[in-house]
């Protein structure tokens, strides 16, 4: 079964407001300061703080759960919890190599509170792509076989 798009839309809406919120509530806690997601794209894109959090939203809800399901799922190994958390990864290293260094942070974040800011990006990745993962549902790791009575039947018999 392939994951669905749409649920995998609201699971990256779900997703990045978890994200989101961690990022201006639990970012201040682990780094001494939030991460403003929205100021950066927002300057990024030469306009409001309000448009950075629609791209945000846009990018986090619609791109990229897009790409997971058109492109990424089908690389993927495992149930929809350990393909979105694979795929969760796979964001953080693009955000820590790609990302943050084009946006002033450095590699792996150096200048945007090292260490902290590295894993609680990772905890934030992981927790975005384990939502957008079970959303889209798709094919399970294991398989469940049911067995009619008769089917059954002849097991234990054979079995003794």
């Amino acid at each position: 079964m392939r994951p669905r798009l749409a649920r995998a839309f609201v699971g990256g809406l779900l997703g990045t407001a978890v994200i989101t919120l961690s990022m201006y509530f639990v970012s201040p806690v682990v780094t001494g300061g939030p991460t403003d997601i929205a100021a950066m794209l927002g300057e990024a894109l030469r306009a409001s703080w309000i448009a950075g959090m629609i791209a945000h939203f846009a990018v986090g809800a619609l791109v990229l759960p897009g790409i997971y399901v058109l492109v990424l799922y089908r690389f993927l190994l495992g149930g929809p919890v350990v393909r979105g958390m694979m795929f969760g990864t796979i964001l953080w290293l693009i955000t820590q190599v790609v990302v943050m260094p084009v946006m002033g942070g450095g590699l792996f974040s150096e200048q945007a509170g090292g260490l902290d800011a590295v894993l609680g990006s990772l905890i934030g990745q992981l927790a975005y792509g384990l939502v957008v993962g079970t959303f889209a549902g798709g094919r399970r790791s294991l398989e469940v076989h049911h067995l009619d009575d008769f089917e059954l039947e002849t097991r234990v018999r054979r079995a003794g």
